[in-house]
């Protein structure tokens, strides 16, 4: 039998806390990171299709998202940044597909779009149109 600690209980989320402190981790996102649009599934995954094969073509495509309305987590920029921002990924990823480097990098960013699409807190993974959800 596991042993048990009679300190220790799990709280809602499934993490462990000790004397009634709740322990919170927060990922800490960079700009190009944080620029990744909320899109919809199935444009978040031809994105990853593109990307897989022709490195930052999806992040390229996925920059256009923003101009139609797609939320990131750069609620303070403003859209035109945010679009120069994922163009920048896009050519970086190109740039550096030649050492391979931007082919993973883009085979990663394409995951990133895919994870985010599915994730509970997307307002479009719930079927709400673009234009409710522009913060």
């Amino acid at each position: 039998s596991p042993p048990v600690h009679k300190d220790t209980e799990m709280n809602e989320k499934g993490v462990t806390s000790s004397s009634g402190v709740v322990v919170q981790v927060r990922e800490k996102k960079g700009p190009l990171r944080a620029a990744i649009p909320y899109m919809p599934f199935p444009v978040a995954v031809i994105c990853l299709f593109l990307n897989t094969f022709v490195p930052g073509l999806g992040t390229l495509v996925s920059a256009f998202t923003v101009l139609c309305g797609a939320r990131t987590d750069l609620p303070d920029r403003h859209m035109c940044c945010v679009f120069w921002l994922n163009v920048a990924a896009a050519v970086i990823q190109m740039v550096t597909a030649i050492v391979m480097v931007g082919w993973i990098m883009s085979i990663f960013w394409g995951m990133d779009m895919v994870i985010l699409a599915s994730t509970s807190h997307n307002p479009a993974a719930k079927n709400i149109p673009d234009r409710y959800y522009r913060v």
